[in-house]
């Protein structure tokens, strides 16, 4: 099976839709570039397409490396039939691969092994097929050294039927399809860390279980972890008899054989000792990797709706990193971010000194012409916005809640070193929570997107897959935005499609010693920035007031051609053209079409023409907790709480309520009727109205609801 053969037996996709796409995928395309700009070639494929592609790609040139792998083992074995060649060759399963190279890789010493030592194998190749009428008078005749009784020459023989019954691919296959239909995942507490504190957070785990096909991801990964930790044992099993069965039928001749008996035994000891064991790995690696697959789709899906989240937008920014005893860090941005003034204040116990507290930040925001104060949602959080409330004389100042998860990681970083050098991690942590204000994403595109804190057992999951996969969220959201050349950071470029780190740090060299871009076509300028970057890159890096405004669009340079034509035919200049519906609508989309230029791609031409550079992004809103609301004990059952959703999982979402622990909205909680995505109901930092379901206090837990 080629390449495409094996994409198209995984996906719904054209022959050539994959085909195209692998060929681009092969010439270093990036994703953004191909979902965006060759459209025609991959039939219109959007990057979630693309992705699975490319993922089914690097899969199969895995399976093909795998092959050859085998193939030259077997080879030097010379054991190597062609029957067996064109299995291996025609194979579209590592799984079934394996199944096949298992009689023939190298294992250690078994007691089959020891077996054939001693000269038994011919005794097991007749009680194998069944046709001896005396099977105890024939193994007499292996009696010799170790093997002094019939009775152990045929114990010995049985060590290898059940090694021949374990290599078997038909009874191996029978036995898969009984674990994937049947197979019950349990697991049972250690006793001796029944006591343990750590243990008590598991408790619900002590003796569960259910279906493995039918167990969540995270309750998979909470009790893996529980296994890790050394709390739980985990089992993964079936009805043993249904597997002998399988065995049976397979392996026993019809008719009352005396051999029978005897390879009933070495099922048994076969199921036992090797098919057991060898299935409770594959299905449990199985069962982890979905898990895995389930829970980093989550952490994926939260982190897109986290970096798109809504831009206040160049404003002049107050910045808060609120706290008790050390105070309140309170720094002062203007409009890029730039830090322009930093300062403590006391407004909370100890020192409580409200007063000149309050006229520091009425002088602040009077001094650097502040237009909106953003607070950091961690410790004293709500204390300090209840303060800036009270205390703020120009009420036409916006204050904003601003999730300050990684704002730590951000401040401690090398990155945060290199922009603020001469100020500590309380000043940078306080500007990166006014700069997430102002861009979130041109912000947390600086942070680990695992250290953002908006996934499910991140910790358990693959951590390499799970940075492929956010690394991918991050790039997509980037250039869907797009990127200022001329004022974006190195991380933010970096993302860029086509440019990476290194480029990146070219980019702004050559910012530094030229001063801004003033077209797309300069950045052929930039050393190392050759033709197949500036393909992959120039159409998400927008140059504003550039000589030709088409360089402050979503338009692809290969089309500027285009769209001078459309201009002409009008009898205006480009300029005038971008943003004239009118004008646009007056086109004949049929005379731009051509081999070269589809529908799809003209038809983003002119969405982008009407309105260039639009932000997918909503726009920014004010949020007011309950000002009666402001730790755990202020909270009684039937309440109904104005709140905002900070994480989403598979088993409900959280949501900041206020005070410093979130409440849970149980998935069964979030409407009514049967919910099976979360994140088909609601979406990161949404804002809602809950009903409080009951509080616990010593163990710190907020039950919610999202229905009346």
């Amino acid at each position: 099976m080629n390449l495409h053969h094996y994409i198209r037996s995984k996906t719904p996709f054209s022959q050539s839709a994959i085909q195209n796409t692998v060929d681009l995928l092969s010439q270093d395309s990036t994703i953004p570039f191909i979902a965006r700009y060759r459209k025609e070639l991959t039939g219109n494929l959007n990057e979630v397409d693309i992705e699975l592609i490319a993922n089914l790609y690097r899969s199969y040139e895995d399976l093909q490396k795998r092959k050859f792998t085998v193939l030259k083992a077997l080879e030097l074995q010379d054991v190597l039939t062609e029957e067996l060649k064109q299995k291996i060759v025609k194979t579209s399963s590592l799984i079934a691969l394996e199944d096949l190279y298992l009689p023939f890789r190298k294992k250690r010493k078994t007691k089959a092994d020891v077996a054939r030592k001693a000269g038994l194998e011919p005794l097991a190749e007749i009680l194998l097929l069944q046709n001896e009428k005396h099977p105890e008078k024939k193994a007499s005749e292996f009696i010799k050294g170790e093997i002094n009784t019939r009775e152990a020459a045929i114990a010995r023989s049985q060590h290898i039927i059940a090694e021949w019954i374990n290599e078997n691919q038909s009874i191996r296959a029978g036995i898969r399809k009984l674990y994937t239909r049947e197979a019950v995942f349990s697991a049972k507490i250690i006793k001796a860390e029944t006591e343990k504190p750590g243990a008590q957070k598991y408790q619900q785990y002590f003796d569960w279980a259910e279906p493995l096909k039918k167990i969540p991801s995270h309750r998979f990964l909470a009790i893996f972890r529980a296994e890790n930790e050394g709390y739980l044992k985990i089992k993964i099993e079936v009805d043993k008899e249904k597997a002998l069965k399988i065995i049976f039928d397979d392996l026993i001749k019809p008719g009352n054989n005396r051999c029978a008996s005897y390879l009933r035994e070495s099922a048994v000891d076969s199921f036992k000792r090797l098919l057991k064991p060898s299935f409770t790995t594959e299905f449990l690696a199985e069962a982890k990797k979905k898990a895995d697959e389930d829970a980093i789709l989550v952490f994926a899906e939260n982190l897109e709706q986290l970096l798109l989240s809504p831009p206040l937008g160049g404003k002049r920014i107050l910045a808060i990193d609120p706290g008790f005893i050390s105070g309140c860090k309170v720094v002062c941005l203007d409009e890029k971010g730039s830090l322009l003034h930093n300062e403590n204040i006391y407004p909370h116990p100890p020192q409580k000194e409200g007063v000149m507290a309050g006229n520091k930040i009425n002088t602040m925001v009077s001094a650097y012409e502040i237009e909106a104060i953003a607070i950091g949602n961690g410790t004293a959080s709500r204390e300090t916005e209840i303060f800036i409330k009270d205390n703020i004389v120009n009420k036409e100042v916006q204050v904003f809640m601003v999730n300050e998860a990684g704002a730590s990681i951000y401040s401690a970083s090398k990155v945060a070193r290199d922009e603020f050098p001469d100020h500590d991690i309380t000043v940078r942590g306080a500007v990166s929570i006014g700069r997430r204000l102002s861009d979130p994403l041109a912000e947390l595109v600086k942070i680990d997107p695992k250290s953002i804190g908006v996934g499910q057992y991140q910790h358990e999951v693959d951590q390499n897959k799970l940075k492929s996969k956010l690394d991918l969220v991050v790039t997509s959201c980037v250039n869907r935005i797009g990127v200022n050349v001329n004022t974006a950071s190195r991380e933010l470029l970096a993302y860029v499609s086509g440019i990476g780190p290194s480029l990146a740090e070219n980019l702004l060299d050559y910012r530094k010693a030229h001063g801004v871009l003033k077209s797309r076509q300069e950045l052929l300028k930039i050393p190392r920035l050759g033709a197949k970057a500036y393909e992959q890159s120039a159409a998400f890096l927008r140059i504003k007031y550039a000589l030709n405004p088409l360089d402050d669009s979503a338009v692809h340079p290969e089309r500027y051609s285009v769209v001078k034509r459309m201009a002409g035919d009008l009898g205006i200049k480009v300029g005038e053209l971008i943003g004239n519906k009118k004008a646009i609508e007056k086109l004949d989309k049929n005379k731009y079409l051509s081999e070269d230029l589809g529908i799809h791609t003209l038809n983003d031409i002119l969405k982008e023409l009407i309105k260039p550079g639009a932000d997918e992004r909503n726009s920014i809103s004010t949020f007011e907790f309950d000002p009666s609301i402001n730790k755990i004990t202020d909270i009684k059952a039937g309440m109904k709480l104005p709140g905002i959703i900070n994480n989403i999982t598979n088993f409900g979402c959280f949501v900041d309520i206020g005070v410093k622990e979130s409440g849970l909205i149980h998935i069964s909680k979030l409407a009514r009727g049967y919910v099976n995505d979360v994140s088909s109901v609601v979406r990161l930092n949404q804002q809602i109205i809950v009903t409080v379901l009951e509080v616990d206090e010593d163990k710190k837990r907020i039950q919610l609801s999202l229905i009346d």
